[in-house]
C-alpha cells in the first residue's frame, strides 16, 4: 500500500469501510447486480429487500453504493429522482418504529456498583487477583461509561497514555477519532470527581491494581487473570454489561452499551440540563441527535430528588455532574 492510500483510508473510519464493503458485496455477490449501476437498477435492488430490510438497513447500502462510485470516478445512481421516491414510497408501506436502547436507570447503576464493590472486597479478601481485577474493571466501565456517555466504540479506544485522573478533581479523555469528529482533529473529553459513584476513583482503582501504564484502557480478562493486550472488543460490551448487570440482581437483558449514553442523556434532561450544555457535554453536533437520546417520561429526577443522590449545575456550556451523599 502507497503512502497515499494509506492517509487515504486513514480518513474512514473501520466501522464505516467494513459496512461499506459488506454492502457493496451485498449487491453485487447476494442480489447480483453489476456495477457501475443505473438508478433503474438501485430501485429493482431497493424494491427486492424493501420488505426485508429496515429503512435505515437500506440507506446505509446506498450510502455504500454511492461512496464506491464516487470513487470510482462514476456518476452517482443513489441520487436520481426514482430511487429517492422509491425510499418515500418503503416509508409508507412500511413504516417501522426506530428501535432505542432502553436508559439505564440511576437505581440500576448504583445497585450493580455496589454489588461489584462487594465482590471486590471479597475477592481481595480472599487474594483472588482474577476476580479482584473484573470486578475493578467492570466498576470502571459502568461509571465512565454512564457518567461521560461515551458509545460503546469509545470505550473500546480509551488509552491510558490519552487519559489524565487527578484524584477528587476529575479526569480528561482524549480520542484522536470519534464518530462526530469529521475531520480527525481529536476530541478532550472531561467528567469531574464525584462523592459517590465516582468514575475518577474507578479509573484510578482499576489501573492501579492492573498495573496498566499504557495502551488500551479496558481489555479482556482470561481465567486467570492476565490481561490481553488488545483493547475489548466493543461487540462484546452487550454481553460483558449484560452479565454485571444480571449478577448484580438487575434486569441486564433491557440493556446495551448504548444504555449508559442514553440513560445519562435522560436523567441530565430531567434534572435540569440545558439541552445545548447537554450536547456540548456528550458531544452531539445538532439538536435531532440529541432529543433520540432523552426519555422525557423517565422517573431520573424524582429519584435523584428524593434520595438526595445527585444535586447539579447546569449554568455553564461545560457542564459536570455534582454527587452528594445520602448520608
Amino acid at each position: 500500500m502507497s503512502k497515499a492510500d494509506q492517509y487515504l483510508q486513514a480518513g474512514t473510519r473501520d466501522n464505516t469501510r467494513r459496512s461499506y464493503r459488506a454492502a457493496v458485496e451485498h449487491f453485487e455477490v447476494t442480489w447480483g447486480g453489476f456495477l457501475p449501476a443505473t438508478g433503474d437498477g438501485i430501485v429493482r435492488y431497493l424494491a427486492e429487500y424493501a420488505d426485508q430490510h429496515t429503512i435505515n438497513t437500506l440507506k446505509q447500502r446506498l450510502a455504500a453504493l454511492a461512496q464506491w462510485h464516487i470513487t470510482q470516478g462514476f456518476p452517482d445512481p443513489t441520487k436520481t429522482p426514482a430511487v429517492r421516491q422509491m425510499i418515500k414510497g418503503i416509508r409508507a408501506l412500511h413504516p417501522t418504529q426506530e428501535k432505542q436502547a432502553t436508559p439505564l436507570l440511576l437505581q440500576h447503576l448504583e445497585q450493580a456498583v455496589q454489588w461489584l464493590e462487594q465482590e471486590a472486597a471479597q475477592a481481595a479478601a480472599r487474594q483472588d487477583l482474577e476476580g479482584l481485577l473484573r470486578c475493578r474493571r467492570d466498576i470502571a466501565l459502568v461509571l465512565i461509561g454512564f457518567w461521560r456517555g461515551f458509545r460503546g466504540d469509545e470505550l473500546s479506544r480509551l488509552q491510558v497514555e490519552h487519559t489524565q485522573a487527578q484524584a477528587g478533581v476529575g479526569i480528561t479523555f482524549y480520542l484522536p477519532h470519534s464518530k462526530g469528529d469529521r475531520q480527525h482533529r481529536g476530541t478532550s473529553f472531561r467528567t469531574p470527581a464525584l462523592k459517590k459513584l465516582c468514575p475518577v476513583q474507578a479509573y484510578i482503582n482499576w489501573i492501579t491494581v492492573a498495573g496498566i501504564v499504557q495502551g488500551p484502557v479496558f481489555r479482556k480478562l482470561d481465567r486467570w487473570g492476565r490481561l490481553a493486550d488488545d483493547g475489548i472488543n466493543a461487540n462484546s460490551l452487550i454481553p460483558l454489561l449484560r452479565r454485571i448487570f444480571n449478577r448484580a440482581g438487575v434486569a441486564g437483558d433491557l440493556y446495551t452499551s448504548h444504555s449508559l449514553r442514553r440513560g445519562f442523556a435522560t436523567w441530565a434532561s430531567a434534572n435540569g440540563w440545558d439541552i445545548k450544555a447537554l450536547m456540548t457535554y456528550v458531544g452531539w453536533k445538532d439538536m435531532k441527535s440529541a432529543m433520540r437520546y432523552i426519555d422525557t417520561a423517565d422517573s431520573f429526577g424524582e429519584l435523584a430528588m428524593g434520595q438526595a443522590l445527585i444535586t447539579l449545575a447546569p449554568s455553564s456550556a461545560q457542564v459536570m455532574p455534582v454527587v452528594e451523599t445520602t448520608a
